[in-house]
């Protein structure tokens, strides 16, 4: 039987705060089409530890009077942590816009109020009418008496901003004064600034709260290093495995190229029946170690070590050293079994029988996965989740704050609506990625029930249009919910671009992955060009890691040069040191008169990064970037320096840019921009 699961907090399900659609329409003033909300607010919106989160709206009111918005940001235990006042998003389309940042991680909320505001309908009226000669003195006095009903009702005023006011609203009634020095006085940028901070609100309308999930930083920024303890250390004569200690002693280079989390695939004893050999093959040899996704054996499950790389203990080892270089572990939930798993003879309920009896193994046709057999939650849903639930936390007791799932789209969603709110109620820093290449509806569910990140299909987006259709689509309305990881190849994809593209085309699309994501991947080869298919039209590596030991000479590989280590290492640097390249939200593409050009921004404040990158590997391309300055926080007219991250190269740029990229010299420029 499982073991009891011990908390010391009871864990709940996260439960949607009661909402009123009709509020919003049936307020004084509308409130429409707010964003990030998922499931209209059934489900908690996605955001991170010290992420600018875009919050827009749509509000608008009759007539030509003006009005104003705020979003206010609530802590989990309902205190207010930022107020922000909105400002108009485009020309006339009614579109809001305001950023808050939470700072911990929690179950926040934030909520819309719109109000009529008489100061700027006031201040807009005069600024007409007064330079006309039309309606002078009662104009001035209707802005006289919003500025003393300020100074009066508003006890939030200091002394100084209230005396201001008073002094200004008797300028606007001295008949003595002419009209436009009364004016100046009523709409001076001191007053206007007091008045912008405390403003006079009309017919308050409230939308929301709206909920917000709060995650640790690393949900949203990360650069993955996927790599098999098993190869590392590895002997080819004869076979046999490396182990944790051999597998820490590529740690440090892991580290040194700027990697902050080591991705390993699963690492419990492996059936021995239908094992695969090399290549996916049939027919194993008696040292082939096979796939390390048909789990479990006699030696044990999915709580166990597999005994060729270590013990526990070794494990343990193994994570401690990976949080001394400042990185951390994330592990594979693959929750499927070999044959020979013990689950398949204590629970075979937990599995699907065919008409002959047998137990059914895994396809996705025309593949075959003879040597896996995938769970059934129907037959036992509360037996199974129970020992789901156990080996995760069986985990998270060694040290794992990080689990890639395996194929999660192969379960229920409710099997993750579970485990994921239970994980967050005792242990909220405990992240979730899931591998689904599937269908997007099933991507974009898995993010909705919780999963922290996700794979994505950047690795065969190529084209200049799809990758900027795409990189957009994640970074607008996606983003509520969904958190990309852009691997750029896995034990399972090599992706034909990499195939044909040569060293150029490994630098491009890290450059495309590092800087397009706040979080990106690369598997293990990536560094040293591996590019070699199994066969022709095939995505699969020749002479897989899956099946096989695959020890690589890295020492070799740094000697002849034939390694993308360095610019790997500035690409996480970079990353590190530009809040810009963290952010997912901020993204924007801009003109490029190159089909095989694309150039973008990110921004975080005052941090401006461009990036122009070629997509072509094997020619040199020209082009002229059209730069929109407004989201680059510049005027249309302004020159900007332009500091290249990369190659330290500083140029003054503005609106527009010529730029040539000669792939076998620079593939990108990734720039600082600032203002002169």
């Amino acid at each position: 039987m499982p073991a009891t699961i011990a908390r010391t907090t009871a864990p709940t399900r996260w439960q949607p705060q009661r909402l009123d659609p009709p509020q919003e329409l049936s307020g004084r003033f509308p409130i429409t089409d707010v964003s990030p909300v998922v499931l209209g607010g059934r489900r908690p919106a996605a955001g991170a530890v010290g992420e600018a989160i875009p919050v827009r709206a749509t509000s608008f009111r009759e007539g030509h009077d003006s009005m104003g918005l705020t979003v206010s940001l609530s802590r989990p235990d309902g205190t207010v942590a930022q107020v922000v006042r909105m400002e108009a998003e485009g020309f006339g389309m009614d579109a809001w816009l305001g950023h808050v940042r939470p700072d911990a991680v929690g179950d926040w909320s934030f909520t819309l109020e719109a109000w009529g505001s008489p100061w700027d309908s006031w201040t807009h009226r005069a600024e007409l009418k007064v330079p006309a000669g039309v309606d002078v003195d009662l104009e001035l006095l209707e802005g006289s008496l919003l500025l003393e009903r300020s100074a009066r009702d508003d006890m939030a005023l200091s002394d100084p901003e209230r005396q201001t006011l008073l002094t200004a609203a008797r300028t606007l009634v001295n008949g003595a004064l002419p009209a436009p020095v009364r004016l100046a006085a009523g709409t001076d940028p001191a007053v206007t600034a007091i008045m912008h901070g405390h403003p006079i609100r009309e017919g308050v309308t409230t939308s929301g709260p709206w909920p917000l999930r709060v995650q640790r930083r690393r949900a949203l920024v990360g650069s993955w290093y996927e790599f098999f303890p098993r190869s590392e250390g590895a002997g080819l004569d004869p076979p046999r495995s490396g182990t944790f200690a051999t597998a820490a002693e590529r740690l440090p280079a892991i580290a040194a190229m700027g990697f902050d989390v080591v991705y390993v695939p699963p690492v419990h004893p492996i059936g021995a029946v239908n094992r695969k050999g090399p290549n996916n093959t049939l027919s194993p040899g008696p040292e082939d170690p096979g796939s390390p996704w048909a789990i479990g054996s006699a030696a044990g499950g999915h709580d166990a070590i597999h005994p060729d790389m270590g013990t526990l203990a070794d494990f343990d080892r193994f994570v401690a050293r990976i949080a001394e270089l400042g990185m951390e572990i994330a592990i594979d939930l693959a929750l499927q079994a070999a044959p020979d798993h013990p689950w398949v003879k204590a629970h075979p309920e937990w599995f699907t029988t065919r008409a002959d009896g047998t137990i059914a193994y895994a396809e996705n046709p025309p593949k075959k996965y003879q040597d896996i057999y995938p769970l059934n939650f129907d037959n036992d849903p509360e037996g199974l989740y129970t020992e789901v639930e156990r080996v995760v936390r069986f985990w998270m007791a060694h040290g794992v704050r990080i689990f890639r799932v395996d194929n999660p789209h192969t379960k229920p969603l409710w099997v993750w609506d579970r485990l994921l709110n239970s994980v967050f109620a005792t242990d909220p820093d405990v992240l979730f990625l899931a591998e689904a290449f599937t269908r997007p509806p099933m991507m974009r569910a898995l993010a909705e029930v919780g999963y922290q990140q996700s794979y994505t299909y950047f690795t065969w987006r190529n084209s200049k249009y799809e990758l900027e259709e795409y990189a957009a689509e994640l970074a607008g309305p996606a983003a509520a919910a969904m958190r990309p990881n852009f691997f750029v190849n896995t034990p399972d994809i090599l992706p034909e671009y990499l195939q044909h593209s040569g060293p150029a085309g490994f630098a491009i699309r890290a450059t495309l992955a590092a800087t397009l994501s706040p979080t990106y991947g690369v598997y293990s080869g990536f560094e040293l060009y591996e590019h070699v298919a199994v066969r022709p039209g095939s995505e699969e590596y020749l002479d897989s890691e899956k099946y096989q030991y695959r020890p690589r000479d890295w020492d070799l590989a740094r000697k002849q040069g034939r390694t993308l280590a360095p610019y790997l290492q500035q690409l996480n640097a970079v990353r590190r040191a530009h809040p810009a390249l963290q952010d997912l939200r901020s993204l924007r593409f801009h003109a490029s008169d190159s089909g095989d050009v694309t150039a973008f921004s990110k921004r975080d404040g005052d941090d401006v990064v461009l990036v122009v990158c070629t997509l072509d590997p094997g020619r040199e391309r020209e082009t002229t970037i059209w730069w929109d300055m407004a989201a680059l926080g510049f005027g249309v007219d302004d020159r900007f320096i332009a500091h290249d991250l990369i190659t330290e190269a500083i140029w003054t740029w503005g609106s527009s840019t010529y730029v040539r990229l000669r792939p076998w010299e620079h593939v990108a420029h990734v720039i600082h921009a600032r203002h002169l």
